[in-house]
């Protein structure tokens, strides 16, 4: 199952039910004012702040989608790794 953004529109709803993938769309309850985090759509955000913390990916350098993706599955190793032996991520803000 995945996710999408209310944004989202019927022809990739209907392009990922082609490729067998349930999609469930989170959209914001109209009632409701002002910044409200919505379900499910903090866990992306989330994803894509800890793989900005490696600098190769916060531009698109690579010119083949190959190259990234190689790049995506490192810092998810490397994230795994650090959580597995309870080290630190080292980071600029702290300087």
């Amino acid at each position: 199952m995945a996710w999408t953004d209310s944004a989202y529109r019927a022809r990739f709803i209907d392009h990922a039910a082609h490729l067998g993938i349930r999609i469930h769309t989170v959209s914001r309850d109209p009632a409701t004012r002002g910044f409200v985090p919505l379900p499910r759509r903090w866990v992306i955000e989330r994803t894509f702040g800890w793989l900005m913390q490696h600098r190769r990916l916060a531009r698109d350098y690579e010119a083949l989608p190959a190259r990234s993706e190689a790049m995506i599955h490192l810092a998810s190793i490397d994230l795994l790794s650090r959580r597995l032996t309870s080290q630190s991520t080292p980071t600029w803000r702290g300087t």
